[in-house]
């Protein structure tokens, strides 16, 4: 089931308006219900199953000088949590600094990464993942 993206750009031919977009997929008879909201140069994305309670934060960007990804947990847990991983990744992908919000079950590691695929295959088609280098293979 997805809901509509909802866009409250300005109008005008600027990118910097927010984006929001709501979707929900079945995995393993576990409804996944995802939220990513697009700001500029940054993007929020909650993953939740059986309830809207926000589960653990986390913040991942780019740091220098080698371009690798930092990151923290915001919101209980460590930085071995459900979502810091997918956190990383995420940003490794967008090039946009990520907070990801995740309130799925840890027991299930088929599920997290299959919440990743969604996410990612959402990001992709709104265009919110830079494109891959020509050497690359994954």
């Amino acid at each position: 089931m997805e809901n509509p993206v909802i866009d409250s750009k300005d109008g005008g031919g600027h990118d910097d308006g927010v984006q929001v977009t709501c979707f929900s997929e079945v995995s393993d008879n576990v409804t996944l219900h995802f939220q990513i909201i697009r700001l500029d140069k940054q993007i929020y994305a909650w993953i939740g199953s059986n309830s809207a309670k926000l589960g653990h934060m986390s913040a991942a960007a780019s740091t220098r000088p080698n371009n690798t990804v930092s990151v923290t947990s915001i919101l209980g847990g460590g930085s071995d949590n459900t979502g810091s991983g997918i956190a990383r990744r995420l940003a490794l992908r967008t090039g946009f600094n990520i907070i990801l919000a995740c309130n799925i079950p840890k027991n299930i590691p088929v599920l997290e990464a299959d919440a990743e695929k969604k996410l990612i295959q959402k990001l992709i088609s709104l265009g919110y993942t830079r494109p891959r280098s020509v050497g690359s293979t994954s």
